[in-house]
């Protein structure tokens, strides 16, 4: 039977919960980090991403709206990314579709939500499922620890590659480099929530295996970006990985 964890063990065990499913493991992440998609791929991946990371404010207003006044630095960190997202300087789809111009496509292309996926409408609609239904301490681990936490280490094995592979300027990949800085600083405040305030056995054991569903969700995303943009160019035998 589960016991309640101390802060050192539920932070290694929600740790744990992510690794081994992290979207750098896709074969869309893969093909990217070696240069060997096209524009018109990263602009396929900019139209679809436009419509997981858009609504992210959103997502967050919900699991504000449901999270206890006594709980004030979880709903300061809440309103302070919310705030960052839509009104801290540039808005972060801008930048989003500043990348996404670069690579061929256009704001009404992106903009258009018949141009994603149905796995990247499945994540967009879990995301939102989870933040308006699911505990407050829940929803922040899965979409702040689970989803969020990532980016830095995605990120970091990507934009080298869009500049010096594909010779984007700095201006185009703002988007990135500003979300290896900030996403890290959000990842790390969403761990310190979860630690503080998943304090029953029963709250812990649901955070974690929402964050373990969370990281399975973005692979999944990511995985099939791949299938539906790429597998025709690309081969996974091109990738070093088993079809």
């Amino acid at each position: 039977m589960a016991q309640l964890m101390n802060r050192d063990e539920f932070r290694t065990a929600l740790e744990e919960a992510i690794k081994g499913k992290s979207a750098n493991k896709a074969p869309f992440s893969v093909a990217w980090a070696s240069g060997k998609l096209s524009r018109d791929h990263l602009a396929r991946w900019a139209e679809n991403h436009y419509h997981y990371v858009g609504p992210f404010a959103d997502y967050l207003a919900y699991i504000y709206a449901n999270t206890p006044e006594n709980y004030t630095e979880a709903k300061d960190f809440l309103l302070q990314n919310m705030y960052e997202e839509e009104l801290g300087g540039d808005r972060h789809t801008d930048l989003l579709i500043r990348f996404a111009e670069a690579c061929g496509t256009t704001r009404e292309r992106v903009e258009n939500p018949d141009n994603m996926s149905p796995t990247t409408r499945g994540l967009q609609s879990w995301c939102y499922a989870v933040a308006m239904r699911e505990h407050p301490v829940v929803a922040v681990a899965a979409l702040v620890v689970g989803l969020e936490s990532q980016v830095p280490s995605i990120y970091r094995k990507q934009t080298p590659t869009l500049r010096e592979k594909y010779g984007f300027t700095d201006e185009e990949v703002e988007f990135f480099d500003l979300h290896i800085v900030s996403d890290e600083i959000h990842g790390e405040r969403g761990y310190q929530i979860v630690l503080e305030h998943a304090d029953t056995v029963e709250l812990q054991q649901r955070c974690l295996k929402i964050c373990e569903i969370g990281a399975q969700m973005r692979l999944l995303y990511t995985t099939a970006l791949y299938y539906d943009y790429v597998a025709g160019d690309l081969p996974l035998t091109e990738l070093d990985m088993a079809a």
